[in-house]
């Protein structure tokens, strides 16, 4: 078993915490989260200790997530990207693997296209900025623009740790194969303060008239990053289409569906992941 530590870089004037584990002389590899409610821990806790095998891994809570500083900034995708690179910096990591679920994803991508010299390689699970399409259509858009939902949804979260299960029907194909400890860390980081502002401002930045503002798909042909693709087949938040579109278009680039999982792999697949990793690094 490999404990991860609990660490804290300062990144452009803000606290970032990050989780580490493996021997500092392996490869090392950069977990980025998602969303809403997410943290290092939360959406990776499954699946570091066992890719801490073979890498150093690195898991920082993004800016707005978890442990880390809750500024008052935009926490566009862009926001992300510039934290995540300096991060990176700040600590010292030497061009690391790179793995991103959802937002996670976009943030991993945007850093590779920005400085592919810097990324040895990428992992992009139900990746954001692959497409412009909003899955509830007008809907998500309404949802953009007013945080009460959000705001009231976290409130009944923090209450009910059944409610917390219930939710998360929304990002897994079945909520009664997660383990007990997926549940429990949502439910505990719902309980946090500050938390889904980081998220409603990104959903401000990031839904536009037109759908989702970032789509990096015709950035694609000139990226020699060797890129790994992993998304559920029974997605509804980004569909499985996007990667497979990407990842023709990527130079050096490969799809993997994933049965019977929706939006959280590394919570409802850990074995799977941590094996189709292992193999891809």
């Amino acid at each position: 078993m490999v404990d991860a530590s609990h660490e804290t870089a300062v990144v452009d004037g803000h606290r970032i915490h990050f989780l580490a584990a493996g021997d500092p002389a392996n490869p090392p590899l950069v977990l980025l989260h998602g969303g809403i409610v997410d943290a290092a821990g939360v959406s990776w806790g499954a699946v570091i200790e066992p890719l801490a095998r073979q890498c150093r891994v690195v898991a920082p809570d993004l800016l707005g997530y978890g442990r880390s500083a809750k500024p008052d900034v935009t926490y566009s995708l862009d926001t992300h990207v510039d934290v995540v690179a300096e991060f990176v910096e700040t600590i010292g990591l030497d061009r690391p693997a790179v793995a991103g679920i959802s937002m996670g994803g976009g943030a991993a991508l945007g850093l590779a296209l920005r400085s592919p010299e810097r990324v040895d390689r990428l992992v992009l699970l139900d990746s954001y900025g692959l497409g412009t399409e909003l899955a509830n259509g007008e809907f998500t858009r309404l949802l953009s623009k007013q945080g009460a939902t959000n705001r009231l949804a976290i409130a009944l979260m923090r209450r009910s740790r059944g409610f917390t299960k219930a939710s998360l029907g929304n990002i897994v194909h079945d909520t009664d194969r997660l383990s007990a400890d997926a549940v429990d860390a949502v439910w505990a980081e719902a309980k946090r303060p500050g938390v889904g502002k980081a998220y409603r401002r990104f959903r401000a930045a990031e839904v536009g008239p037109e759908g989702y503002r970032t789509d990096f798909t015709e950035r694609l042909d000139d990226l020699d990053v060797p890129t790994l693709l992993l998304h559920g087949e029974y997605d509804e938040v980004f569909p499985h289409r996007w990667s497979e579109r990407a990842a023709a278009r990527l130079p050096e680039g490969e799809f993997r569906l994933l049965e019977d999982c929706a939006h959280w792999a590394p919570r409802e697949r850990p074995d799977t992941v941590v094996e189709q990793l292992e193999t891809f690094l």
